[in-house]
């Protein structure tokens, strides 16, 4: 699979993202709970990198916990929906029958809802909870790798190859390593980067309308709910998890190839 100069440009950008968000704590050690009342909404400083919030918080300690926490949620709803949509659509479109059925009709149940709306409703279940974020990401995921691998599973099982396979004795784990898996692998890696991208999307969206994580977590939509009173008093501060969110997005959809 050749990878294109986005792609790369995406992978770089994503890279130096993580890479700032997980050594922050070893080059600015720093209490991103900390409050310093006398020094609100300071620009950036040589004590403060990237400024101070409404509360005196030291943005870049908070900034870097919070790309850590959006991408970490947001990879482990991805990981956990791929590998249920792996099984799941492999199962129905290699077997079909009752199987291909019952989880098409779950697959049917979850789309009757527009995906944040879904998310919506499982995090309203328990407000500032991580696993029902996580649910509701997950379950939102699942259906997009259910279809694509259900279609792709169900042609390659009347395919030629799997047939020749199956004449000469090889089993079902044989078919799906030689055959199944290298068709997969392609559309796999660019849909798990599209959707780890909507995923951070959607959390950030929950914690703006302030459904997703409480304070005082750090996470990029909550800060930018609660920087936007002061965004004509100090924008360059609201700015900071606005441009986060654009960059981790903007990468992923590099990544996925879907910006050309």
């Amino acid at each position: 699979m050749k990878i294109s100069t986005s792609q790369y440009l995406g992978g770089a950008i994503l890279l130096i993202m993580l890479g700032f968000a997980f050594l922050q704590p070893y080059f600015y050690p720093m209490d991103i709970g900390f409050q310093d009342l006398t020094n609100t909404l300071s620009n950036p400083n040589e004590l403060a990198w990237f400024g101070t919030d409404h509360l005196g918080r030291d943005m870049l300690a908070r900034l870097s916990s919070a790309i850590r926490l959006s991408f970490g949620l947001s990879l482990f709803s991805v990981f956990c929906a791929l590998v249920a949509g792996l099984i799941t659509g492999i199962m129905a479109g290699f077997f079909g029958g009752w199987i291909d059925r019952i989880f098409s009709f779950i697959c049917d149940l979850v789309m009757a809802l527009p995906g944040l709306l879904l998310v919506l409703l499982f995090a309203a279940l328990s407000p500032g909870s991580f696993w029902t974020l996580y649910l509701g990401i997950s379950l939102v995921m699942w259906v997009e790798f259910f279809r694509v691998i259900r279609s792709i599973s169900s042609t390659m099982a009347n395919s030629s190859e799997i047939q020749a396979s199956r004449l000469m004795g090889m089993g079902w784990l044989y078919s799906f390593k030689r055959h199944l898996l290298p068709r997969l692998l392609p559309m796999i890696a660019t849909l798990s980067a599209f959707s780890l991208g909507n995923a951070i999307l959607a959390l950030a969206t929950l914690g703006f309308v302030s459904v997703g994580l409480r304070p005082p977590t750090a996470e990029l939509g909550l800060m930018m709910t609660e920087l936007f009173p002061y965004y004509y008093e100090a924008p360059l501060i609201f700015l900071q998890p606005v441009i986060a969110v654009f960059l981790m997005v903007l990468s992923l959809q590099l990544l996925s190839g879907r910006v050309k």
